[in-house]
């Protein structure tokens, strides 16, 4: 079968993050809530059935976490490339890894993510809402519950049919920095986009790469949405946290904390560090980057004039502690080293008390 004539449509549409102004039409929903569409009622019901249920009274513990990561690896799906070629490139934000997923979490690169599809489904079946909706609406809620966290956009009306995403789609850690510039630029991001992407992983820990510690964070506060993640990405790493080398860990700087190859890669490249280096002592800077890139992610493969702006569902986020990352205690700006040669590492000052440990040391 050729794809041809999809791709013409799907390509014309890939980037645009801006929904349709439609009319007015406010109405009331449960517990006297207050909707400026109709179609929106539906998200407060889904919304307070989540925070109760699945995010266990509004944490940003790991639901919340495999949740956020979950859009993105339904999301990134999509590969114009492949609609050039005349073979299905995949329909991108359409929730097929929940309604394919006896092949989508096959993948290497979807490892673990079968356990939040199966939690998330039943709540996307209850309230009858479509898959594509439910993951985009689940990842903006459960960052919404971490400090200092974005507010996403939501757009609602992703039909509930899609087909299976091909594999290869889906970037891996041990995967070089010139393979993923490739395969998200192929989906429509540059490489700055890239790292306002990965400010997720503030929030974000590693079950997989090393499966003896499942849970290991990426950086020392995995429940603020902070801009430690970018700090301590960039120390310089002195051992790893479970069991030795695994393919796509680097060397970490604290006990607890794990480090992936692509993120250490992406921190320390020319045509990405100096945005690495940005949000350093900037936290307002990362969350718009983040809700920018973000509003992008969710509608691959969708026309966002044929969606619904129901983003007043969304919560509001705590409050950030701080607006400029800190150096953990016990290391100082000469464990970083250069990466950004066009502007200064910004000076920071480190955390008071013993040195920082987020888990037990390993013997030596």
């Amino acid at each position: 079968m050729s794809f041809k004539k999809i791709s013409l449509g799907l390509l014309a549409i890939v980037s645009c993050a801006v929904a349709v102004s439609l009319p007015q039409k406010r109405a009331a929903c449960s517990n006297g809530r207050i909707a400026s569409h109709a179609s929106c009622c539906v998200w407060f019901d889904v919304l307070d059935d989540l925070q109760e249920n699945l995010f266990d009274g509004a944490q940003c513990g790991e639901e919340a976490h495999e949740s956020l990561r979950l859009t993105f690896h339904d999301a990134i799906g999509f590969s114009p490339q492949l609609f050039k070629q005349g073979k299905f490139g995949g329909g991108g934000a359409d929730g097929s890894i929940m309604a394919h997923s006896e092949i989508e979490t096959n993948f290497h690169a979807n490892n673990g993510v079968d356990e939040i599809v199966e939690e998330q489904r039943p709540f996307a079946i209850k309230h009858g809402v479509s898959f594509g909706d439910f993951i985009q609406f689940a990842g903006a809620v459960g960052v919404s519950n971490c400090l200092g966290g974005p507010r996403l956009q939501f757009l609602a009306g992703r039909a509930n049919f899609s087909l299976p995403s091909p594999d290869l789609l889906v970037p891996e850690p041990s995967d070089s920095v010139d393979a993923i510039l490739a395969r998200m630029g192929d989906a429509g991001f540059s490489p700055a986009e890239i790292v306002d992407l990965l400010a997720s992983h503030s929030v974000a820990a590693q079950d997989h790469v090393d499966p003896t510690i499942p849970g290991t964070p990426f950086d020392s506060t995995p429940s603020s949405f902070d801009a430690n993640f970018f700090v301590e990405t960039l120390l310089t790493g002195k051992l790893f946290p479970g069991n030795g080398s695994n393919v796509g860990e680097e060397l970490s700087p604290l006990p607890g904390e794990f480090r992936l190859t692509s993120d250490f890669e992406l921190a320390r490249d020319p045509r990405t560090a100096c945005e690495w280096q940005s949000f350093v002592n900037n936290q307002a800077l990362m969350v718009a980057k983040f809700e920018a890139v973000m509003a992008k992610m969710a509608v691959l493969g969708h026309d966002p004039r044929t969606l619904v702006d129901c983003s007043e569902v969304i919560p509001i986020p705590p409050a950030a502690k701080a607006q400029v990352a800190s150096l953990p205690a016990g290391q100082s700006l000469s464990d970083i080293p250069a990466a950004c040669a066009a502007t200064p590492f910004p000076t920071l000052s480190a955390d008071p008390g013993p040195a920082t440990s987020i888990g037990p040391v390993p013997p030596s």
